[in-house]
């Protein structure tokens, strides 16, 4: 069963009661009670400075595996709490990750890269735009991408999907959007990765002494290309703000019901994930030798171009 994301962006009051969410809706003339099962929820995200949450909530959210997701005073995401205990042998599994070696983690990162060029090359041709060049790119991928065929891809990736487009992060539109999808994606990532005993600190190739996520920041890559897929649909047809709507967010937020293909077998991403991740610590243990990435399938969506 696909967990739920709830998304607040009113004052609210968020407590729990026999296992139920128990939501609280203010309005000046009004207060609503709605209820949801706690095993339901997946993600919570709150967007609104008069959001009240009760320690009791937090910790029934956590035992669940719940991420909980904050949102800064430019309501975009900014941090995220996670249980520090998601599976019963963690211990045993962080000892088992620290001790991946340099060149198994190299090829874990080829095999990272090559799934992330698949699937924009899929974004392209969904598109209707030249795809090619990234199937060219993907093979000359080196254990641990040596040559930085990643960083090729990507000046070729935005530039063909969205014309006269800078990729950055505190760039002009449609890079908040891109912003708020990642940010939603790698919350997804890193609360699967916890799920399966590992730690988000020991990552495969990201190192920044800074960065409490590295592993969740390697293992989102194959998944980005979902969001752009989203953020290009959105685009196109015109129905991204300046300032991000409450609509745009709900389809952003929606990442996590696309269907991709993992290792044949058709899932939506918020329940594939816990597979990538499960597999991820197999390839730890030498039980496997691939991580288990999704695949872009572009007749899972429409392909009809809609125009502005």
């Amino acid at each position: 069963m696909i967990k739920q994301t709830l998304y607040f962006s009113n004052p609210t009051y968020l407590s729990v009661q026999s296992k139920q969410l128990v939501i609280r809706l203010r309005t000046p003339l009004e207060e609503s009670v709605i209820t949801r099962p706690i095993e339901d929820i997946g993600m919570v995200v709150l967007d609104h400075p008069q959001i009240t949450i009760t320690h009791n909530c937090i910790r029934a959210l956590q035992a669940n595996n719940a991420v909980i997701i904050s949102c800064d005073s430019k309501r975009m995401p900014h941090s995220i709490l996670l249980p520090l205990e998601g599976h019963s042998l963690q211990s045993e599994r962080f000892r088992i990750q620290s001790k991946a070696t340099e060149p198994l983690k190299k090829k874990l990162w080829q095999q990272t890269i090559k799934a992330k060029l698949q699937n924009q090359a899929a974004v392209l041709k969904y598109a209707g735009r030249p795809f090619k060049q990234l199937e060219v790119l993907r093979k000359r991928v080196l254990s641990g991408d040596s040559s930085n065929i990643e960083g090729q891809a990507a000046a070729y990736y935005w530039k063909t999907l969205f014309g006269d487009f800078i990729r950055d992060r505190y760039g002009e539109e449609p890079n908040h959007a891109l912003n708020y999808g990642y940010a939603i994606l790698r919350s997804m990532v890193a609360r699967a990765l916890i799920s399966s005993g590992l730690h988000l600190t020991l990552g495969i190739h990201h190192r920044n002494k800074y960065n409490a996520c590295c592993l969740a920041d390697d293992i989102m890559e194959p998944f980005r290309p979902f969001v752009d897929l989203l953020v290009y649909r959105m685009n196109l047809q015109g129905e991204i703000s300046m300032i991000l709507s409450r609509d745009n967010k709900a389809k952003l937020l929606a990442v996590g019901q696309m269907d991709g293909v993992f290792a044949r077998r058709k899932s939506p991403l918020l329940i594939g994930i816990s597979m990538t991740a499960s597999s991820l610590y197999q390839c730890y243990t030498g039980r496997k030798r691939k991580v288990n990435y999704p695949e872009l399938k572009i007749q899972a969506y429409d392909i009809s171009q809609p125009t502005k």
